[in-house]
This record gives structure tokens, C-alpha cells and sequence, in this order.
């Protein structure tokens, strides 16, 4: 990302920790940044393409910086440590009009978690495809379900320690579910 379009995504996200998605306009990004409005509309239509854009830059990190994991709750950490340094922003975004653009790609950074974690426990299991897929989407429902009620209630509570006690709760339930699918004469 060229230096002029790094110091909008910055601004753009400085300003919505401190006032609401609804109220900032491009002259306040283009004011913080000592840019004319015509560089803002060079790099962006608007500020939702803006939004759309950070939020999918910041999410590509996490997948590239994060691509396996050994336990469930590695998969949960990075979203939640870089959401919690951009708390109010985040629930800026997440109140205001366009957040379904904060829905999609909370459902695809869950969807590439639950993947990844997925295929790594059942490398070496010979599932049916169709148990699989339907396993995934499960716990990718599971996970944006239980990221929603976070952010439902401000974020005020220590999610990765509830993610924690849900996954000592629910220890080895996944494994079962994953041997049940086991196609027949392939266990070994």
C-alpha cells in the first residue's frame, strides 16, 4: 500500500475512535491527512469503499500472519487482540449504517479460521466432504455468533477467557464429531 493511501486508512480509523462512523466526512480525513479531496477520490469513491477496503487489508494480514493454528483459541486471539485495540472504532462501525461490511468480512476471516483449524486436526482422517463442509459452517456460525454477542455488549467482557472455558466445555466434542464422519474402512 502506497505511503498517500496508508495515511487515509490511518486517519479514517483515528477518527472513528473518536466520533462515530456516521459523522466523519472526507473533508475530516483529508483535513488529518494534508491531502486535497481529490487525492482522497483518486484512491477512493467513498468512505464506505474506504471502510470495505481497511477492513479487508486488515483481515488479509491476520490470514497471512496467522495461516495455521494449533488449538481453537489460537484461532480466535489475533482478531480479538486487534479488535481490542480499536475498540471504539470497531463499535462505531458495527453500530452505524454499513455494517454489514463489518458482517462480511468478520464471516470470512471466521470462515478461513474454522478452515484452517479444521483441516489441521483432520489431515489425517478421510471425511466425507459433505460432513465436513456442513462441520465448518457449524463452527464458523458458532464463532461469528459468539463474536456478535461480544460486540452486542460493547465488548466489555473478556472473550478469549470465555473462548477458553467454552473450549475446555466442549474438549474433544469436535474430534468425535470429525471421527462420525470417518468414511467407512479408513480408520486406522
Amino acid at each position: 500500500m502506497n505511503r498517500t493511501k496508508t495515511a487515509i486508512v490511518s486517519a479514517f480509523w483515528q477518527l472513528l475512535n473518536e466520533k462515530s462512523y456516521n459523522q466523519i466526512t472526507v473533508k475530516d480525513i483529508v483535513t488529518r491527512c494534508l491531502i486535497n479531496r481529490n487525492t482522497f477520490y483518486y484512491h477512493f469513491h467513498d468512505i464506505p469503499e474506504l471502510l470495505e477496503y481497511s477492513f479487508k487489508d486488515e483481515i488479509d494480514h491476520i490470514i497471512q500472519q496467522y495461516s495455521r493454528f494449533g488449538s481453537p483459541l489460537d484461532c480466535i486471539t489475533p482478531f480479538v487482540e486487534s479488535g481490542a485495540k480499536q475498540k471504539k472504532a470497531l463499535l462505531h462501525i458495527y453500530r452505524s449504517v454499513h455494517r454489514e461490511i463489518f458482517l462480511k468480512e468478520l464471516e470470512r476471516l471466521c470462515l478461513y479460521i474454522v478452515k484452517e483449524y479444521v483441516n489441521t486436526v483432520t489431515d489425517d482422517l478421510s471425511l466425507r466432504k459433505e460432513d465436513k463442509e456442513l462441520l465448518i459452517r457449524f463452527y464458523k456460525c458458532t464463532l461469528v455468533g459468539t463474536i456478535l454477542d461480544w460486540m452486542d455488549h460493547s465488548m466489555d467482557y473478556d472473550l478469549l477467557k470465555a473462548m477458553e472455558r467454552i473450549c475446555d466445555l466442549f474438549a474433544g466434542t469436535g474430534k468425535q464429531a470429525f471421527l462420525k464422519s470417518v468414511k467407512p474402512n479408513t480408520i486406522t
